[in-house]
């Protein structure tokens, strides 16, 4: 269940091929990112108030620094900024190629992505403490926690960490039950 939340998938592969129009799904140069994100963006513009994008990056074959920076980065920096609309995104097909170039500009700009770095396995890029580690992976394991496991919880540490991870739009928490839901399970059927 989504709980109110606009369903996006989006291909990267094919947003490639027809912003560059090119043969190959290499994402490696500034330019081709910034093309590649302002499309993403634009596909996003239309959706409510609330949205969860499953953003695969599965057909990429090499995707560079400054790409990671544009397409993952930058992207989730700007879906942060808009007033009116809370934008949460899983990273699919994130493989090894990859995950270098996301973990490093992740950290480098103090941001951290839930990814899908192998079928159904999920992993928490970029900077994170401890305790939103173990509260990350808590969840993960759960898949949602209600407010009265949130109480339950001994550690404050964790505690703190599963609210650090709401704030940073790492996890989400329903306006309605304020359950807790990991994005790994919002965005399945996205999958």
């Amino acid at each position: 269940m989504t709980e109110g939340m606009d369903r996006i998938a989006i291909d990267v592969g094919q947003v490639l091929q027809r912003t560059v129009t090119s043969l190959y799904s290499n994402l490696v140069t500034r330019p081709t990112g910034r093309a590649v994100r302002m499309a993403i963006e634009t596909r996003l513009q239309d959706a409510g108030e609330r949205s969860i994008s499953l953003i695969d990056l599965s057909e990429v074959v090499i995707l560079d620094f400054s790409c990671a920076d544009e397409v993952v980065a930058r992207l989730l920096e700007r879906s942060h900024e808009s007033p009116t609309h809370e934008a949460f995104f899983v990273f699919r097909g994130v493989h090894e190629p990859h995950r270098d170039q996301i973990q490093t500009v992740l950290e480098r700009r103090g941001l951290a992505a839930v990814a899908e770095t192998r079928k159904d396995v999920f992993e928490l890029l970029g900077q994170r403490s401890p305790a939103e580690l173990r509260a990350w992976g808590l969840l993960e394991q759960r898949g949602l926690i209600t407010t009265d496991e949130v109480d339950s919880l001994e550690d404050a540490d964790d505690r703190a960490g599963l609210v650090r991870l709401v704030e940073r739009r790492l996890a989400f928490r329903s306006p309605h039950t304020d359950r807790i839901h990991a994005l790994s399970q919002l965005a399945k059927h996205l999958l």
